[in-house]
């Protein structure tokens, strides 16, 4: 019998789709919005500090109030995609909500552009200058805001706009069957048996993906098309001469930092990833491993299972030995109800680590299947989960970290609980497939992103002078993806298609380099807290948790500078590459 997993328990936010407190709360939120609107709507630049100050307030608590409406609907669509009760809610609650939000557009734009003396004068009063942080994103984003008429245009329409089209993914994403051994399973547990230890398995569950998605490629197609359309036009008019450049933007890094990242990684994928995967490939005696083994186990390793009280362990013990506060806030997410694990169809693939909003807290959502890899996504969505409970404190508008260092708990929980795996570990086989692993893992986050990133570069790019077919789409796929692979990894045609499965490039365009940046940033943060350059590891536990509570209130130099590190230097990024390098090296030796 299957091991029982949790599902998470909602009631925190309402009790269900038909709570009649959702209905009331919405109404509420539209007729609040309407009375701030009416009290500021063009006179923002002549209210005193203590007014605005007063109004930036009613609107964070009346953002909060729709927040909860909507992380509710949105938390209960991933749990069960193929509900269309449930789909036709998360609609109408995003276009009810926009009703509040355009009416609220003002307070952004306005701010925004406030003249600067004014501005100055204003920041003269506490209440206004508490939301400091939050005011220097907005007034960054001055140059590229459209008049009030448009940008309340684009809200009003964003439902039926590009939120329709990722909607549409989702739902045609989550309702796909795939064969396998004769019967049909879902997304995520054929993404599974992509790391089974039978080869057979591998290669069926690789090529069955495949022929799903080639089947699929027209409207996957279509949906990238449109998404990367939308975002063209939306850049053009607001002045964005890059694609990458608003999602930097929204991540408050510099396109300098950025590059850096992409151009470090990409200049030592030879020396990180071919050299890894031609090493792995000598390990089953062949010169190249089928695109469907990439991530298989280790030949000689048992594909050990953990339970889900095994893992919940592991990880809590790997937070304790760290910080024990870290652990404490851990236990409540196994406690609480606050994660959901199992496998199930309608369910989102991957996983996540939703922060609902300040007043609540975090949900978890996983496919667990018992791998080690398993052990690690929870570690790492904890680690999100800890980040945000954590930055709470800082209200709604200041509590969410740019991705430039919204993976830096999460990545940094996975490696605090492979050194506890490591250390549990006394066989010396065991531990080469451990370190396997988890170099495998960081090619997976470093060097399969950046990968990524340099995909969805040349597709934005190629879309703005025509709409992309299927198979150019997946020319510019190939190319990046064997650039980034190496000869170890054989690419065939039935590699081509497998871009279309990846929803990071319809929900997030250029969202993907966070994990590279995280996981090089956290490479570096690892190596100052190993080397104690800091006074002690209490000093580095105090500074680490600064980061994390800080919220979105500091640029990641900012936050950086307290360990010494400078991620405009292209030696930072080498620094966390050479990391990998080093224990690909500890590999060979091994071997």
């Amino acid at each position: 019998m299957p091991e029982a997993l949790p599902e998470w328990t909602l009631t925190d936010l309402y009790s269900g789709i038909d709570d009649p407190a959702i209905l009331a709360d919405m109404r509420d939120c539209q007729a609040q919005a309407k009375t701030l609107q009416a009290d500021f709507e063009g006179k923002v630049a002549t209210k005193s500090g203590a007014e605005l100050g007063h109004m930036i307030a009613s609107y964070e608590t009346l953002s909060e109030k729709m927040g909860r409406i909507l992380c509710h609907a949105d938390l209960v669509f991933a749990s069960d995609m193929s509900k269309a009760e449930v789909a036709q809610h998360n609609q109408t609650m995003r276009e009810q909500a926009s009703e509040a939000e355009s009416a609220l557009l003002f307070v952004e734009l306005e701010l925004s552009q406030m003249p600067e003396a004014a501005y100055q004068e204003a920041l003269k009063t506490p209440s206004f200058y508490h939301y400091q942080p939050w005011l220097r994103r907005v007034r960054a984003a001055a140059s590229h805001m459209l008049e009030p008429r448009l940008e309340k245009m684009l809200v009003d329409r964003g439902p039926s706009g590009r939120s329709a089209w990722v909607r549409l993914f989702d739902e045609t994403s989550s309702a796909l069957k795939f064969d396998f051994q004769g019967d049909q399973v879902s997304e995520a547990e054929i993404l599974n048996h992509l790391s089974s230890p039978n080869p057979a398995y591998r290669k069926e569950a690789g090529q069955s993906l495949s022929r799903v998605m080639q089947d699929n490629q027209r409207l996957f197609g279509l949906i990238i098309n449109v998404i990367a359309k939308d975002k063209e036009v939306d850049d053009r008019w607001r002045g964005f001469d890059r694609p990458v450049a608003s999602r930097n933007l929204a991540n408050d890094v510099d396109d300098v930092v950025v590059d850096a990242l992409a151009d470090a990684v990409t200049s030592r994928m030879g020396d990180i990833a071919h050299r890894y995967y031609q090493l792995k490939a000598g390990w089953s005696g062949l010169e190249a491993l089928s695109w469907w083994d990439r991530n298989a186990p280790l030949s000689g390793d048992d594909d050990k299972r953990y339970s889900w009280e095994e893992a919940e362990e592991i990880v809590l013990s790997a937070f304790d030995g760290f910080d024990p506060e870290m652990g404490q806030i851990a236990r409540r997410f196994f406690a609480q109800g606050w994660i959901d694990a199992g496998i199930r169809d309608g369910k989102a693939s991957g996983a996540f680590s939703h922060p609902t909003v300040p007043s609540a807290h975090p949900y978890i959502l996983m496919n667990f299947d018992g791998r080690a890899r398993d052990v690690m996504t929870l570690a790492h969505e904890m680690g999100h989960g800890i980040h945000q409970v954590l930055a709470a404190k800082q209200g709604l508008l200041m509590s969410d970290t740019p991705l430039t260092l919204a993976e830096t708990a999460s990545v940094f929980a996975e490696m605090l609980t492979f050194q506890k795996l490591l250390e549990r570990t006394t066989d010396a086989d065991a531990k080469r497939f451990l370190l396997a692993g988890k170099v495998e893992d960081m090619l997976n986050t470093v060097v399969r992103q950046i990968a990524f990133h340099n995909f969805e570069t040349a597709l934005h790019t190629a879309r703005r002078t025509g709409e992309l077919a299927p198979d150019e789409i997946s020319d510019i796929w190939m190319r990046t993806q064997k650039e980034a692979l190496g000869d170890g990894i054989i690419l065939d045609e039935t590699y081509r298609p497998v871009w279309a499965y990846i929803p990071h490039f319809i929900h997030t365009p250029f969202y993907v380099y966070a994990y590279a940046f995280g996981d090089c940033l956290v490479n570096a943060l690892w190596q100052v807290f190993q080397s104690g350059a800091d006074d002690s590891s209490e000093t580095f536990i105090a500074r680490y948790q600064a980061l994390l509570a800080a919220g979105g209130t500091q640029r990641y130099d900012v936050a950086l500078q307290q360990f010494d590190l400078d991620a405009t230097d292209p030696a930072f990024w080498h620094k966390g590459l050479d990391m990998i390098s080093g224990m690909i090296d500890e590999l060979e030796a091994l071997s």
